[in-house]
C-alpha cells in the first residue's frame, strides 16, 4: 500500500509542468468552443424538432377537404421530415460512444473527406487535430443540449406566445425576446450540468492526438515510466476546472431566480 503514491515521484514531474499547463490550456479552449457549437446546434435542432412542417399532409384530407380520423394518408400526413431528421441526428449521436464519434470525425470526415491545413496556434496545439475535436464534442453536446433546450422552451406556458401575437411580434421576436430568456433560467443547471461533463469528456480527444490533460499525462508516464503520480495530478486539475465552474453558474442560476421569489 506504501508504494501505491510515492512522495518522491512528484519532485521528478517538475520538468513536464509546461505539459500539464498546455493540456490546461488546451482543455479550456475544448470546453469552451464546444459549448458555442452546442448550443448553437442545439438551437437549431430544437426548432426543427418543434417544427411543424407537414409536406404530405393534403393526403389526410378527404374530398370536401376535411381531416379524416384515420388511415394510410392520415400517416403519412404526419409525417415532419425537418423533424425526422433531428430526432434521428439526436438519437444517433446519443446512442453511440463518443469516442466512436471522435474517430469517425478525424478518420472519417476530415482524414478522408476533407484535408484540412496543418499549422501550429499559440506555439503548441495543432490545428488539424484540435478542430476535429471540438467538431466531434460539439456535435455530441449539441444532441444532448438539444433535448435540455426544447424541454425548457415547451415548459413556456404557450399563452405568452398568444399575447406576443397579439401585440404584433415576429415568431423571431417572440423567441428572442420572451421564450428564450425564462427557458435559458430554467435549464440553466442541467446546461451547466452539461458543460461540465464536456469539460471531462474532452479527455478522450488525446486519442487522436489532441495535447489535453490526458495527453500531458500519456507523455509523462512515456517519459518517466511513472503512472499514478500523473494521473493524481490530472485530477486536481480536473477538479480544479469543474468544481468552481459548477459554483460559479450555481451563483448566476441563484441570481436569475429572484425575481420567481414571492
Amino acid at each position: 500500500m506504501n508504494d501505491f503514491v510515492k512522495i518522491d515521484n512528484f519532485p521528478k514531474l517538475i520538468p513536464y509542468a509546461s505539459l500539464f499547463w498546455q493540456g490546461l490550456v488546451v482543455t479550456v479552449l475544448l470546453s469552451l468552443f464546444t459549448v458555442v457549437i452546442g448550443f448553437v446546434l442545439a438551437l437549431i435542432l430544437s426548432a426543427m424538432r418543434m417544427s411543424r412542417f407537414y409536406p404530405l399532409s393534403f393526403l389526410g384530407l378527404d374530398k370536401e377537404g376535411h381531416q379524416m380520423e384515420c388511415g394510410f394518408g392520415v400517416t403519412v400526413g404526419k409525417f415532419n421530415p425537418i423533424s425526422f431528421i433531428a430526432t434521428a441526428y439526436v438519437e444517433i449521436l446519443r446512442s453511440t460512444p463518443v469516442i466512436v464519434q471522435v474517430a469517425i470525425i478525424y478518420y472519417g470526415v476530415f482524414g478522408a473527406l476533407i484535408e484540412l491545413p496543418s499549422f501550429t496556434f499559440l506555439g503548441f496545439i495543432k490545428f488539424e487535430r484540435f478542430l476535429p475535436g471540438v467538431v466531434a464534442l460539439g456535435m455530441n453536446s449539441g444532441a444532448y443540449l438539444c433535448e435540455i433546450m426544447r424541454s425548457g422552451i415547451q415548459s413556456i406556458d404557450g399563452g405568452q406566445t398568444e399575447a406576443a401575437r397579439s401585440l404584433g411580434m415576429s415568431q423571431f421576436q417572440n423567441m428572442k425576446y420572451i421564450i428564450l430568456p425564462q427557458a435559458i433560467k430554467n435549464i440553466l443547471p442541467a446546461i451547466a450540468n452539461e458543460f461540465v461533463v464536456i469539460i471531462k469528456e474532452s479527455a478522450i480527444t488525446y486519442t487522436i492526438g489532441v495535447q489535453d490533460i490526458m495527453s500531458a499525462v500519456n507523455a509523462v508516464r512515456g517519459a518517466t515510466f511513472i503512472i499514478i503520480e500523473p494521473l493524481l495530478i490530472a485530477t486536481f486539475i480536473y477538479f480544479c476546472l469543474c468544481f468552481p465552474t459548477s459554483k460559479v453558474i450555481a451563483y448566476f442560476e441563484r441570481r436569475m431566480s429572484r425575481g420567481d421569489r414571492r
